[in-house]
Formats: C-alpha cells, structure tokens, sequence
C-alpha cells in the first residue's frame, strides 16, 4: 500500500525517495510501528516563535483564549501614545507566526488565531493581549503532538464535525463558522473563519458551517479515493452537526419558509447528501469535536475536546 502512494506521488510530482522522514518543514515525526501510532509535533517551531516575541519565560496559559472574552475594533488604538506604543508592537508578525502552526498542526489556537487576526489593521491592547495568551498557551503546550493510529476499528474512515458561533462578529453581525476532519483519530483537515453569509438565525449559522464543511468532504472524498487506500471513502461522510433544525433543513427536497433567503448555493449541501457523499447525523452539543473552532472554552472543555481530535501530550503515549 505504501509503495503504491509512492508511485502515485511519483508519476504526480518530481520527488526522491530519501527513506523515513524526521523533520519536515519544522515538523517533528514521530513513529511507534508497535502501537500503529505516528505523530507530529512542531516544539522546535513554537520554541523558535516565543523567543523572538520574547515569551520563552513567560508565565504558561492552559487556554489559547478565556471565555466570553469580547474583541472588537472598538478597542483599537485610539489616542496618539496608544498608536505609537502599537506601531511599536509586531502584531501582524505574532499572528502569522500562530497561523503557521494552527495550519499544520496547532488546530486547538484556530478559532484564537482567526479571532485576533480581524485587528491587524488596527490593534489595540486588548488585542495585543490576546495574542500574548494564545504565546502563553502555546509554550505550555510546546510537546503536544497530533497523533493518528492505534485504533483498528477506526482506522481509515473518515468523519467529519461541524459547529457555528451565531453573530460571534460585534461589529458586522457575521457568524464564526468551524468544521474538523478527523480520520484514524486524528485531525486532518479543519477551519475556523467567519462566514461572507449573513445567518439570521443560529439555524441558518449552523446550516451554512455544514454547507462549508460539504464542500470540503467533496474534495477529501475524491482526493482519498484517488489515493485507493481507503476502501471506507466510497461510503458516505458522516457529518455531525449539533442543531436540528439545520438537520431537518439539510434533508428537506423542497424550499422551506425558512429557507428561502439563501442563496442557491448554500443548498449544494442538499446536493452532496442526495448523491451520498456525505450523511449528516445529530451530535450533542457537549461532543461536538468542533466546538472549540466556533467560541473560546474554559479549560476542562478545550482540553477534553482537542485530546479527542488527536492532540496528545508527548507523556501520554511515550
């Protein structure tokens, strides 16, 4: 199976075959062929991050970002000496510096990340400070690693979460819309951004996340299948969504009076179910895996729900 992704990969790209990997682009990889685990951890990339934002002492956060905090553009600098303290202050280099390790591996910082990334323009304190939490966080979560395998029941089937955060937005009433991938235990492919759609409704949030989600379960299913080495992609998706009404409107043939502000292509959503590419099932609230991708947890939560996408501290497995 594996020689035959490589030929795959071959005849797709020019590329050497060098042997088992270690480090890839700052990514540690880690191997138990005993337990079936393989891991990736970037403590190298996030020790290199919190030296140069001069946070490698400083006091550890056990969440990326506190509850119910309330970030608007309201709060940018205002007054001369605040946007001169500001433009004194790396901001937009902190954010992109998080966003690289929420894009390969640090998807517990996504919904943080995508939050303070709205205020590059004009950061004030408070945003600066969220920033520097999200630093904290990460320096005391340098070893997790995200861990795929050990599980043969669920090995190679893909699953698929999806949450949204109504009117998360203060300042143009948008909604954060999340989804999670999660296949052999382990988060593949994720998203925590706000929507372009207005959602009048928590239904209508929740309905667009899922419309989001199925398009991106369209090109997994077809980039998996095309890779012939998960026999379970030609089964449908399962996704989980947590809201009934988005549900019941999902698996609705005819325009209901609810829906008939969207758009035509929200209702593609429909599409992908007819055609079984995905099937979309109730979750409850407090299992939803993408949760922590649509508002900020407190600690209990955000740590149960990250451990079960994948992220594991290296002492738990090693």
């Amino acid at each position: 199976m594996l020689q035959d992704v490589k030929s795959y990969l071959g005849r797709s790209f020019a590329m050497k075959d060098l042997g088992e990997a270690t480090y890839i682009l700052g990514i540690k990889i880690y191997r138990d062929r005993s337990k079936r685990l393989i891991g990736l951890c970037q403590k190298a990339y996030i020790e290199k991050i919190l030296k140069r934002f001069y946070k490698e002492n400083s006091k550890r956060g056990t969440i990326p970002m506190q509850e119910k905090l309330k970030l608007s553009k309201s709060q940018g600098a205002s007054t001369p000496a605040e946007k001169q303290r500001m433009q004194n202050i790396p901001y937009a280099s902190a954010v992109g510096s998080i966003m690289y390790a929420m894009r390969c591996t640090r998807l517990d910082v996504a919904f943080a990340q995508n939050m303070t990334s709205r205020f590059q323009q004009k950061p004030g304190k408070e945003h600066w400070t969220a920033i520097k939490n999200i630093l904290k966080y990460l320096r005391n979560t340098k070893d997790m690693f995200m861990i795929y395998g050990g599980n043969m029941k669920r090995e190679l089937r893909v699953s698929c979460y999806t949450d949204a955060g109504y009117l998360t937005d203060a300042h143009n009433l948008k909604s954060q819309t999340g989804y999670v991938f999660v296949l052999n235990g382990g988060a593949v492919d994720w998203k925590s951004t706000k929507t372009s759609i207005f959602a009048t409704s928590s239904t209508d949030a929740e309905y667009i996340a899922a419309f989001d989600a199925s398009k991106e379960a369209v090109w997994i299913r077809k980039f998996i299948s095309g890779l012939g080495i998960a026999p379970t992609i030609e089964e449908p998706i399962s996704m989980y969504c947590d809201n009934t009404g988005a549900i019941a409107r999902a698996k609705d043939d005819g325009v209901t009076k609810g829906a008939r502000h969207f758009r035509v292509k929200v209702h593609y959503l429909r599409e992908t179910i007819k055609l079984d590419d995905v099937k979309i099932e109730k979750i409850h609230t407090d299992d939803n895996l993408a949760n922590p991708f649509t508002k900020a947890l407190a600690f209990p939560k955000h740590s149960e729900l990250t451990r079960n996408i994948g992220l594991l501290p290296a002492s738990s497995f090693m």
